[in-house]
């Protein structure tokens, strides 16, 4: 049987629109051959998201944008057409998010917890994403403001450095260089010292290990005699404190005892303090006294005879 050219041509045609139209539907976001649950909700910005955009979980694509619709307030209300396979439960949450560093937008279902799945029709919870940008964009302005205090922190040291510092500077690490020279010479030297004395460091650290067992050895005998020397120094000392107190309470006691006796009058103290007659006597005699040697002194020849001759002075 032969086949005209015109049903040909009808045929392509068929073929063709059928094409066009399963693409377009495509394009808008639905899947000609295959069932699939409607879902939407609202977002105040969806900048960058457009039809047929992809709808992840995990990144995997279950589903694309179908429909975006501006709202009188202002609202877009995004439409979703969701690959009946999977349940989606009530309280998932459509997020926008960066799907590249162009700009373009995805939508990614975090799916919630609730038991209740959502059926065809019912709205879903709406959060976007920060871009990069928005991220960025703080970031940078601290890191301007970090650039201009850096700038201004780098001028103070410019004009701190300046010739006489830098000269001064210059002069301290000579300083510094030569100082770890003088201190590497003298390292130097205390090590050949050691070099030479080692013998003798050897012999006196041998002598110094030596007493200290003996010290060790005779532990027991050193202590015995260092208990000995203390209980001798503690008889000393209880001995002489002993024989001072009695000496002291001794004496205490004879003064004790002449003071009794001066008072009661007895004893030449005790009756010149308490014979007031003896006193006055003693005091009268005192007075004759300087009365005759002061009359020896103005008459001695009434006391003294002197003979030149040897004859009788008549005189």
């Amino acid at each position: 049987m032969k086949i005209s050219n015109e049903t040909k041509v009808g045929a392509l045609t068929s073929v063709a629109i059928a094409i066009l139209f399963i693409g377009y539907s495509f394009l808008k976001g639905n899947n000609v051959f295959s069932s699939e649950n409607t879902f939407y909700t609202e977002y105040d910005n969806v900048d960058g998201l457009t039809i047929s955009k992809p709808v992840l979980v995990s990144g995997f694509q279950i589903g694309r944008v179908s429909k975006l619709t501006l709202l009188p307030n202002g609202k877009i209300k995004t439409e979703f057409k969701i690959n009946d396979d999977y349940e989606i439960p009530s309280n998932t949450v459509a997020q926008i998010v960066s799907a590249d560093l162009l700009g373009s937008k995805a939508i990614v279902f975090e799916l919630g917890n609730s038991t209740t799945m959502a059926r065809d029709g019912d709205p879903l919870l709406s959060d976007v994403q920060a871009n990069l940008m928005e991220k960025v964009e703080p970031l940078q302005k601290k890191i301007e403001n970090l650039v201009v205090k850096l700038d201004s922190v780098l001028s103070g040291v410019n004009s701190v450095l300046d010739a006489n510092f830098q000269r001064d500077f210059k002069s301290s690490v000579q300083s510094i260089s030569i100082s770890l020279k003088n201190l590497e010479k003298i390292t130097g030297d205390v090590d050949g010292l050691m070099g030479s004395e080692r013998s003798r460091l050897s012999n006196i650290m041998s002598n110094l290990e030596s007493i200290t067992n003996n010290f060790k050895n005779n532990n027991e005998k050193i202590n015995s005699i260092l208990a000995n020397l203390d209980n001798l120094s503690d008889d000393l000392s209880k001995t002489e404190i002993k024989a001072t107190v009695d000496n002291a309470n001794q004496a205490m006691k004879d003064f004790a005892a002449i003071t009794t006796k001066i008072n009661n009058g007895e004893g030449s103290l005790g009756l010149l303090i308490k014979d007031e007659k003896l006193y006055n006597n003693l005091n009268n005699a005192s007075q004759n006294l300087d009365q005759l040697v002061e009359d020896l002194k103005n008459n001695p020849g009434k006391y003294l005879k002197i003979s030149i001759f040897g004859k009788k002075d008549t005189k």
